[in-house]
């Protein structure tokens, strides 16, 4: 009904692939991950609520371009991860991001500018062909920030 087939033989390289057919095209593509974390923070001038310190569960949106290598990888989803959790989610997860951060206002619009920067670095510390295309800071499931390449480049 669906055409389900059951694999009886794995595709082998080098035998029914070679490994120059593993490489598809010569495209640049952006990539995306995504991550969350649990912080408390307050604003300061601010007259509304978010004066008090409260917390929120923040979820980070990365999109990541560049151009696939021999293999068809950008760069491996496990990158990412590690960089986000070696480089940046320590300044972040269960944090109160007012000691933590950078002297700033602790806002999503902050945030997210620093934490494109600090992806950015990481990614041209690793030697990575790769570049932050956008970040996005949901600081609830309604409301986010985002920093995107153009703007932080051109403006």
């Amino acid at each position: 009904m669906y055409g389900f087939t059951i694999v009886e033989n794995l595709q082998k390289i080098d035998q029914d692939i070679k490994r120059q057919e593993l490489k598809y095209h010569q495209k640049r593509v952006m990539v995306s991950k995504e991550f969350s974390f649990d912080a408390a923070h307050h604003l300061h001038c601010y007259e509304g609520k978010c004066k008090n310190l409260h917390g929120h569960t923040y979820k980070v949106i990365f999109g990541i371009s560049g151009f696939v290598d021999d293999i068809g990888l950008v760069i491996d989803f496990g990158e990412i991860k590690k960089i986000w959790k070696e480089q940046i989610e320590i300044h972040l997860d269960h944090r109160y991001l007012n000691d933590t951060l950078p002297n700033m206002n602790t806002t999503a619009e902050n945030m997210v500018v620093w934490i494109y920067e600090k992806m950015e670095e990481s990614l041209a510390a690793d030697k990575k062909d790769c570049r932050v295309e956008f970040v996005k800071l949901y600081e609830t499931p309604t409301s986010f920030a985002e920093a995107r390449r153009e703007w932080m480049t051109h403006e």
